[in-house]
This record gives structure tokens, C-alpha cells and sequence, in this order.
């Protein structure tokens, strides 16, 4: 499958401070690549450089297989993006910030400004003026920018800040249709980890300005732990129990066994029935699964902690 967005070892380093350090992404067409980190990690900086909007330190990014630089302005047509808080004329209405954009783009189709207010469900705010929308309109106008001139790739950067649960679902819903029914590749940043889970195809983590892991998000159910939880009114019992039917590792943990034998996770009933046979009185048995969320912060934690 083709790459549209691809670095070699892309760094930047302001003095002494390595913001970004020899990153090597791979995103792929009509993927929906999650870039997760944590604040400060080097997501927006890693943006801004495959943006040209900043010049690395050393290393390369190529997006269509042509390598990024300021002046590329053929390239940057195919591509829309929403970097950090998006930009507005203040003292002008949705839709007149809207039909600059149409202009500055040379689009000819002077729907498109109705057409993406209808995308963006702008249609109430499009005469309001931009400085007296709320955080999260401000937001969905920033992607009605990035989204005017149907790019091939899109490049968003926090595009959920500010948006309520039900704006969420509707970006999250927006975004697998394009790319699961029109080919668009979207490189989304966040640190909404569990709201990336579920709609990302491919996941990459980034911490301390170095990429840590690139995932395919359907091996996830695989790399992230499961154990079944439990307990009993002798848990002392319980453990002697588990043992000598031949599961291995019940730990103690806060009161609670935890168990991480995938016999006995895939059958908890099993560990039910033994107990029970044995005279032994459950109070607890659960399959217990890491979300992403937690399985991002083991992640990290082993690549230096949140230092």
C-alpha cells in the first residue's frame, strides 16, 4: 500500500532541547493514522515540520512521495490541515471567512462555501461572527478551513478541543466516511486516547519527541493485558486452589487474585465451577482488559516515564 506521509528520521532540536528526535512515521492511503502522545511530546512540532511551516533540524518528510518544503504550494493543495487553535478573521462571519478561503484556494465552486458549512453543521453560526463563537464552533469552522477544497490528506492536530460529546461523534463519524469511503488519509493527533481507539485504523505513540511504537489498531486486543480478577471469602484458600489445578501466577494484589493464565481468562467459568466444587465462596470474578488509554501509559512508562 502506498505511503502518503513518510519521514526519515525527522528531527528538531531548539538549542539544547531535542523536540522531535529522528521520528519515522509510515501512513499509509485511506488510513486513519492516531499520532498519540502526551503534552509537550512532539506532536505539533512533528505537524508543523510535515506542514513546512518549520524547517527540521535534520531528517526528511515526504507526503505523495515529494519531500516537503515551504514553497511547495502544489503540493499543499492537496492537503488540508488544522494546526493548534485555528485562525479566523474575528470581525467577519463564518461564512465570509469562508468564502476568503474559497477565493485564496481558487475553487470555482462557489457551493463549496454551503457545502461545508452543511459538512461542519455550521448552518446556525454561518452569520454569526467568528470571535463570538463558542470554543467548539471556532473549532468546527478550523476544519470546515482544512475540509473546503476536499484534499487527498488531511493533517488535524487536536481537531476535538472544544467539542462536546455529541460534536465528537459526529468529527469521529465525518472522518471514517472519508476515509473509508472516499480514500482521504487523516493524520489525527490527540491525547484523547480512548476517543482514538475507536476510530483509528493505525495507531503511532510518540514520547519525549521519539516515536516509541507504531500499531495497527486491530492488534491492539492482542497487545493490551487481560487477567481475570478474583476474589473469595479466603483468598488465602483461593490461591492454594488455582495452583494446584495447574493455573499459573495468581497474585494477591490489594485483597483481589489476579490471574493472567489465558485458560483461565478465556474460561472464568472454569475457575468458578473449582472454587465453588472446593468449598472455597467467590465475591468477585471479572476478565478484567486494558483500554488503550492504559496501555499508552504502561508504553510510555517504559520508554522513560512521564519524566
Amino acid at each position: 500500500m502506498d505511503n502518503m506521509i513518510r519521514t526519515v528520521n525527522l528531527s528538531k532540536h531548539y538549542s539544547d532541547v531535542k523536540a522531535v528526535s529522528e521520528i519515522n512515521l509510515n501512513v499509509r492511503k485511506g488510513e486513519i493514522y492516531g499520532f498519540l502522545g502526551l503534552n509537550g511530546a512532539g506532536k505539533t512540532t512533528t505537524i508543523r515540520m510535515l506542514l513546512g511551516l518549520i524547517h527540521p533540524t535534520s531528517g526528511e518528510a515526504y507526503i505523495l512521495n515529494e519531500k516537503v518544503h515551504a514553497n511547495h504550494n502544489e503540493l499543499f493543495k492537496k492537503i488540508g490541515s488544522l494546526v493548534e487553535i485555528p485562525y479566523s478573521y474575528p470581525n467577519l462571519t463564518v461564512r465570509e471567512n469562508l468564502e476568503i478561503v474559497r477565493r485564496l484556494r481558487f475553487i470555482k465552486d462557489k457551493n463549496a462555501v454551503n457545502n461545508v458549512i452543511e459538512k461542519l453543521k455550521l448552518d446556525q453560526y454561518a452569520n454569526r461572527k467568528s470571535k463570538n463563537l463558542s470554543l467548539g464552533n471556532a473549532q468546527r469552522l478550523g476544519l470546515a478551513y482544512a475540509l473546503i477544497h476536499n484534499p487527498e490528506i488531511l493533517i488535524l492536530d487536536e481537531p476535538t478541543n472544544g467539542l462536546d460529546p455529541a460534536g465528537i461523534f459526529e468529527i469521529r463519524e465525518m472522518l471514517s466516511d472519508l476515509a473509508a469511503n472516499h480514500g482521504v488519509t487523516v493524520f489525527i493527533s490527540s491525547h484523547i486516547l480512548g476517543e482514538i481507539s475507536r476510530f483509528a485504523t493505525r495507531i503511532g505513540i510518540i514520547h519525549q519527541g521519539k516515536m516509541v511504537q507504531e500499531i495497527d489498531a486491530n492488534k491492539l486486543d492482542v497487545l493490551c493485558k487481560k487477567q481475570l480478577l478474583i476474589g473469595a471469602k479466603d483468598l488465602e484458600l483461593a490461591r492454594k486452589i488455582i495452583l494446584q489445578n495447574g493455573y499459573s501466577n495468581p497474585v494477591d494484589q490489594n485483597g483481589i487474585i489476579h490471574l493472567d493464565d489465558t485458560r483461565a481468562i478465556e474460561h472464568p467459568e472454569q475457575i468458578a465451577i473449582i472454587l465453588v466444587n472446593a468449598g472455597c465462596q467467590l465475591t468477585l470474578l471479572k476478565v478484567d482488559e486494558e483500554n488503550l488509554e492504559s496501555y499508552f501509559l504502561r508504553t510510555i512508562e517504559m520508554n522513560g516515564g512521564t519524566k
